[in-house]
């Protein structure tokens, strides 16, 4: 349903030592966090802080501030009210999806269900090894239209469900990406910029990590007026006769800001320092807080395969966001700036399903306004779509765009693309401009698929870049967490500490750098402060299970037994059914080596 933070998937390398081998953690792309600066250290840890908010009993009720826009728009908001914006999220016992299913390749049992009208998911395997466990349901994700997702609390994290509603298929299943799996899925934390996008009044992560609220994560359900007009203050404060934004009056980067801050993804995008989406408001420019790049295969329309997929001849189109499809078609090209998303949508209103098809064909030929043209090109099939806008199934998930935006005037398969090693160039969505940095942070994020061609133009970007910085100026810490990461990755550790140790003075719990330098310190024999950095960093998130294994591995091999116990039964918490968790706990195995978690 929603799209995987940008946390890149953990990569297996191990680091030959004497006590512990640990497993390294990739770098983030998407931190957005409170940075704080702190006084240079011999220990990086002991400038950290420790924060400790309590997760309280009771959550407050949702809001919903747009009746008052009812008093004087009625109609409006009725309309409005009906559509999947406004009904993309609220409270999990809202017209709750019940429903159960086998996972088969992991042997695990879902299921979805009411408890004295409170909501939970159910999971358990009765096989070996046995498995079993529930999650109370407390918002859901996604109106229902095309699926459903549900989000829970651990203590003061938010984690959504690894399972999906899908309304089409009438059935519960895998949510994307999980249905090969042979064990649950690591959790999936509740990420503030994906919420951004199903939820208003989006509130603030807190330094530790996040998805780590002080309470709710969203006040308001679903997609609000204030999404796409602003702060209705001033407009309220004057009875309705005060200055409200109206997006159609703003320049077209800006007009066209409020509808894609939502429906453009690209193959990869960046933040500017200090910003993320969740921060973005109606009225700015959409780049002054992201860059959107993609392939630039893609740009020309071709359909990429999953990594290590073979070549797909049905014709199915990469999920790209609307918009990205909209700037290769005709239409845009001919008509430029004119051409926005509401020339052919109503913000305030979906057609009914019989209305459909008159509806967009009548914002048709509203542009393609020959009467002969509207007689004679195929009377027999009204339906404009059907032909120029064909239906693709897609070879990617999240926001799958399932309609195609590229209006064809002859539409015909996408070429596929076989995966590759090979470098295909990024390019930044609408040609919006990008420095050095934030292509290198660009590429290190399509490098987490296994692309060694990516990696080494992300190494090669992110270290030009950061030679041209005074020492005043130095690199965004979003950045220079990833060239710790790659400089790592290529063997040069001294390098990539400093790095490191640059980003916790920032960002204290920047939790690639805190579970790398942990590493790092290990990798030396500092196991004191490899212990204080890895502590801090499961103290705070408990969800980075390589992280917290390799803080078990090493107090329990300098003799720490009951303490690596604690850990593993807190990652057993968060993460109940981690394969190298379990071996671990059952075995004493962990990255090859062992050590017994009993004691004599």
């Amino acid at each position: 349903m929603t799209r995987p933070a940008r946390i890149l998937a953990a990569a297996a390398i191990i680091v030959a030592i004497t006590i512990v081998c640990p497993i390294l953690t990739t770098a983030s792309s998407s931190l957005g966090w409170a940075s704080s600066k702190a006084r240079p250290s011999s220990s990086i840890a002991e400038q950290i802080k420790p924060l400790t908010v309590q997760a309280s009993e009771s959550l407050p009720p949702l809001t919903n501030p747009d009746l008052v826009c009812a008093t004087c728009h009625q109609a409006i908001y009725a309309r409005y009210e009906q559509t999947p914006m406004a009904q993309g999220s609220g409270p999990a016992d809202t017209n709750l999806i019940p429903g159960a299913f086998r996972h088969t390749p992991s042997n695990i049992d879902y299921r979805i269900f009411l408890r004295d009208s409170t909501p939970y998911m159910s999971f358990s395997r009765d096989g070996n090894p046995p498995l079993s466990g529930e999650r109370k349901l407390l918002y859901f994700i996604g109106s229902g239209r095309r699926g459903r997702t549900y989000l829970y609390r651990s203590d003061t994290q938010w984690f959504e469900l690894p399972i999906n509603s899908y309304t089409r298929r009438n059935t519960w299943d895998m949510a994307p990406a999980f249905d090969a799996v042979t064990s649950m899925p690591a959790v999936l934390p509740t990420d503030p910029n994906c919420l951004h996008c199903h939820a208003t009044d989006v509130q603030p992560s807190l330094p530790t990590a996040r998805n780590r609220f002080a309470a709710e994560p969203f006040r308001q359900g679903g997609i609000g007026c204030s999404a796409c007009h602003g702060d209705p203050t001033a407009h309220l404060a004057q009875s309705g006769h005060g200055p409200i934004l109206n997006p159609n009056k703003l320049s077209p980067a800006k007009r066209d800001s409020a509808c894609i801050q939502c429906h453009l993804e690209g193959d990869a995008v960046v933040y500017k320092p200090g910003r993320s989406l969740a921060q973005f408001r109606p009225g700015e420019d959409l780049a002054a807080t992201a860059v959107y790049f993609i392939r630039a295969s893609h740009q020309a329309g071709a359909a990429p395969n999953q990594a290590g997929a073979a070549p797909n001849q049905s014709g199915a189109a990469r999920a790209t966001s609307q918009y990205e499809a909209l700037l290769r078609s005709a239409c845009k090209r001919a008509t430029g700036d004119r051409l926005t998303c509401t020339t052919c949508h109503d913000p305030h209103s979906t057609p009914a399903p019989a209305e459909r098809v008159q509806f967009f064909r009548a914002r048709c030929l509203a542009c393609h306004t020959s009467p002969k043209l509207a007689a004679t090109h195929h009377p027999e099939q009204p339906d404009c779509a059907l032909c120029h806008m064909p239906t693709r199934p897609t070879t990617d998930i999240s926001h799958e765009q399932l309609t195609d935006h590229d209006i064809e005037s002859r539409p015909t398969h996408l070429q596929t693309l076989a995966a590759s090693s090979d470098l295909d160039k990024l390019v930044t969505v609408g040609g919006v401009p990008a420095t050095e940095a934030e292509y290198g942070m660009a590429y290190a994020q399509l490098a987490a698929h296994g692309n060694a061609a990516y990696a080494r133009e992300a190494l090669r970007l992110l270290t030009h870049a950061a030679s041209l910085q005074p020492d005043q100026a130095p690199l965004a810490p979003e950045a220079e967490v990833q060239l710790a990461y790659l400089r790592q990755r290529d063997g040069h550790p001294t390098q990539a500490r400093a790095n490191y140790i640059n980003v916790l003075r920032q960002l204290p719990y920047e939790p690639t750098a805190l579970a790398n330098l942990g590493v790092l310190d290990a990798s030396t024999s500092n196991l004191a402060e490899s212990l204080r950095l890895l502590n801090r960093l499961i103290d705070a998130d408990p969800s980075h299970t390589a992280a917290g294994l390799n803080l078990a591995f090493i107090d329990c091999s300098i003799g720490r037994k009951q303490d690596a116990q604690a850990i593993l039964k807190r990652l057993a918490d968060i993460n109940p059914d981690d394969p190298q968790l379990r071996i671990f706990q059952t075995q004493g195995t962990y990255a090859g080596q062992h050590c017994a978690l009993t004691i004599p």
